[in-house]
């Protein structure tokens, strides 16, 4: 079976030249699709920056962070053709996607128990897919990213969905100075891509 190749990215508050930077990357590394885990705009700057994955012709799969709303990220997923994953899934291929936007903070703020709940209907609609990746903008608590900020908390509700759904991959944001990280819970490869993205197979 051929892996899956994915560029996945978000925190990149609107910067045009960054959207650019990532879709001329995603182009030459020829991922199939591109993830984008929120905060990807301001609610007053969302243009030039779903446009260049388009062009492109890249596959865009995106949740809310906290800093849009969630009918902003519809408004984009009309207006780009590209998927909503909020409280959503899509199976491409032997790869189920499912997730959740938003943090406890913001425009799109949601509790441990709403976070869960919406991770589990997305679940329920891909769990015989043979791999499963999880996408949510906030990082869980109890994890070596929660440890990179003071005031950035993780989600109990998100740790909760790893250790219930087990997915092969969490990514996830959020806490800009855990950029880069990748660590371990369970079986889960948890992995916090920022606005640098990340190259991922499965």
């Amino acid at each position: 079976m051929s892996k899956l190749k994915i560029l996945a990215a978000g925190d990149f508050h609107s910067d045009t030249s960054l959207a650019k930077k990532l879709a001329e990357q995603a182009d030459k590394e020829n991922v199939s699709l591109v993830i984008l885990n929120g905060d990807i705009v301001e609610e007053d700057r969302i243009q030039g920056i779903i446009g260049p994955f388009v062009e492109k012709k890249k596959r865009v799969f995106m949740v809310p962070g906290n800093h849009e709303t969630i009918a902003t990220t519809d408004f984009l997923a009309e207006m780009y053709n590209i998927t909503n994953l909020h409280g959503y899934a899509v199976r491409y291929k032997d790869v189920g996607i499912f997730g959740c936007g938003g943090a406890d903070v913001g425009l799109t703020q949601l509790t441990d128990d709403e976070l869960f709940e919406t991770l589990k209907k997305g679940f329920e609609r891909i769990k015989d897919a043979p791999k499963k990746i999880m996408v949510t903008h906030i990082h869980p608590a109890d994890s070596m990213m929660e440890k990179f900020s003071h005031f950035v908390k993780g989600s109990k509700g998100l740790t909760r969905a790893i250790k219930e759904f087990q997915p092969d991959i969490l990514i996830c944001g959020h806490v800009h100075e855990a950029e880069g990280i990748e660590e371990k819970i369970g079986k889960t490869r948890v992995l916090n891509v920022g606005k640098k993205g990340k190259i991922i197979e499965i």
